[in-house]
């Protein structure tokens, strides 16, 4: 499903939710917000490196994401000032700021950069030398580079990232004293706001003189960077780091959000004219799943998914408005247990997207998911009416 396809959907929820009454129409836009945020706002995420270390930034990508293409790697400067999009083939791409002892001149480049695009994560580069005269420099230079960020209305969240000098080892201590420094250096500018999420350290790979994170860390990472990059850049580094927990999160989000919209859609006396933007939603929230996973969003493979598990338009259309028929004898009930079909419907139909598409189990185990999953969510018994 291209972008003006998923733009059209949204523009005629948008319009629909204008119709429905106030405490409604607030509950529909805000379930909207996400979906909009992680497809049609979608970019890469975008990485400022700062503190000390010559290690190439190309090289401390890899480390961290794995490997890059290394074909456009030539046209990467051996300092970056400016922001320089990194791309991993079938995957996506992320944007890197290399502000590493920048000198004046690069430094207002850094900050109009900066201005114009803030970091979503800044990375603080620790060479693990505590002594290092050039120490207090480089936190200096993060908290004029948190505080940009701030001015730049972006919540500044901080890594520390530390890497040891070559043939030398990180002593035991050393995550705890850099988490120690940055709380020191950071406390007066973020007002006591707990910002810095993890410290890391990266390791020499076997055989080689390149780093690594290791696998316990590199995790971590990605967990983390799943969870606090902003919605808009969340998808692309999921695509990236094919993390099946943070899969599942941000497919929890697409199927919490899209149940919600279509129960509150479904509870409206519209009979029929409903049917196709309830559909179409499910659709849109399959091809998302589809695209968590890894996989190219494809309107066609999600309608075929649905029809596969026997939820398609005329199974809908049946249940629905043979539900009106049913309930329209119980005043008042009869929209809301229509609402709460739509839904539990919707819920069903992505817990089994879900089990598919990310765990990969069989069409017939997925079947069995959105069967079990409509039957967990069935609405509740009606009144009895005098």
């Amino acid at each position: 499903m291209n972008p003006p396809s998923l733009l059209q959907i949204v523009e005629r929820l948008e319009y629909l939710a204008g119709k429905l009454p106030s405490r409604i129409r607030k509950a529909v836009l805000r379930e909207l917000t996400p979906l909009k945020q992680l497809f049609l706002q979608q970019r890469t995420p975008r990485f400022l490196f700062t503190g000390s270390g010559r290690t190439a930034a190309i090289e401390i990508v890899g480390a961290l994401f794995g490997q890059p293409d290394f074909g456009q790697t030539h046209h990467i400067p051996a300092r970056l000032c400016r922001w320089f999009d990194v791309t991993f083939p079938d995957r996506g791409k992320v944007s890197i700021l290399d502000a590493r002892a920048a000198d004046d001149s690069a430094a207002v480049q850094i900050r109009d950069e900066i201005k114009r695009q803030p970091a979503d994560i800044i990375f603080f580069l620790d060479n693990g030398q505590t002594a290092d005269p050039a120490g207090k420099s480089d936190f200096d230079d993060l908290t004029g580079y948190v505080t940009q960020n701030e001015i730049a209305e972006a919540n500044s969240r901080i890594i520390g990232l530390i890497i040891p000098p070559p043939g030398e080892a990180i002593q035991r201590d050393q995550i705890d004293r850099t988490a120690l420094r940055l709380r020191s250096a950071l406390r007066s500018n973020l007002a006591g706001r707990e910002s810095i999420l993890e410290v890391l350290k990266l390791a020499p790979s076997d055989g080689d003189h390149a780093l690594q994170l290791p696998d316990p860390e590199a995790q971590r990472l990605m967990s983390i960077l799943a969870r606090e990059l902003p919605n808009e850049a969340r998808m692309e580094m999921i695509r990236i780091s094919q993390n099946r927990q943070a899969q599942h999160e941000v497919a929890q989000l697409l199927v919490k959000s899209t149940t919600a919209i279509c129960a509150a859609i479904g509870a409206q006396p519209i009979p029929l004219a409903d049917l196709p933007i309830l559909t179409s939603l499910q659709i849109m929230m399959i091809s998302g799943i589809m695209y968590v996973s890894g996989r190219e969003r494809s309107l066609r493979a999600a309608t075929e998914f649905l029809g596969a598990l026997g939820a398609n338009v005329g199974a809908a259309m049946l249940l629905r408005e043979g539900t009106r028929a049913v309930l329209k004898f119980f005043p008042g009930w009869g929209n809301v247990v229509c609402g709460l079909v739509a839904g539990s419907g919707t819920y069903a139909i992505g817990r089994a997207a879900t089990v598919f598409f990310i765990d990969g189990v069989s069409l017939k185990d997925a079947r069995r998911t959105y069967l079990a999953a409509r039957k967990k969510r069935r609405h509740p018994a009606l009144p009895n009416h005098k």
